[in-house]
């Protein structure tokens, strides 16, 4: 009796053929992800780079109205010291005082109190504008990296570096959140 002979090697190929196609579809399927993802912490952090930016500009000028309300402050700081010195000298000789000057350099020590506590308060809000734009930078970096560890994930092929970008941006997205809700 002759025996069948069933086609196993033909079977045996395309079983090859199709495990190779699903493991390139995953693969690929994989690579698309890291992408999406790459793509989606890029969103953020740009978003985060201007959250960053905004907050740096704010606290310089903050800084710069600070500065401007210092220089007022000398600036009165003199004109007191000149009248003070004027009285002083008038005093010395023995010579009237007018009640003008008198007036005028306690205006001029009310002033000086003002300017100092908004310069102070200035001062403060551009310290506030900095601390959240450090903030913000940091996530901005954390992002960054992601991204980068993202690509060496796609050129390496393993997840694990994926995975790790993944962690950064989370690192990120918590510096983002920290940023927004602080005040």
């Amino acid at each position: 009796m002759e025996e069948i002979e069933v086609p196993l090697e033909h079977l045996h190929e395309e079983m090859h053929h199709q495990a190779e196609h699903a493991s390139h579809e995953a693969r690929e399927r994989w690579i698309s992800m890291v992408a999406l993802t790459s793509a989606l912490l890029a969103v953020l952090a740009a978003v985060t780079a201007l959250l960053a930016g905004y907050y740096s500009n704010e606290a310089m000028l903050e800084q710069l109205h600070a500065s401007d309300t210092w220089s007022h402050y000398q600036s009165k700081s003199i004109k007191s010291l000149v009248l003070s010195s004027k009285r002083d000298l008038l005093m010395a000789l023995s010579k009237p005082v007018s009640e003008k000057d008198e007036e005028k350099i306690g205006d001029y020590k009310k002033e000086l109190t003002e300017l100092e506590a908004e310069a102070h308060k200035l001062e403060a809000e551009s310290k506030a504008f900095l601390n959240k734009h450090e903030i913000f930078a940091r996530g901005v970096t954390f992002f960054q990296v992601a991204i980068g560890i993202a690509a060496v994930a796609v050129l390496t092929r393993r997840r694990l570096f994926w995975y790790l970008g993944l962690l950064f941006s989370v690192f990120g997205s918590g510096f983002l959140l920290q940023g927004l809700f602080t005040h």
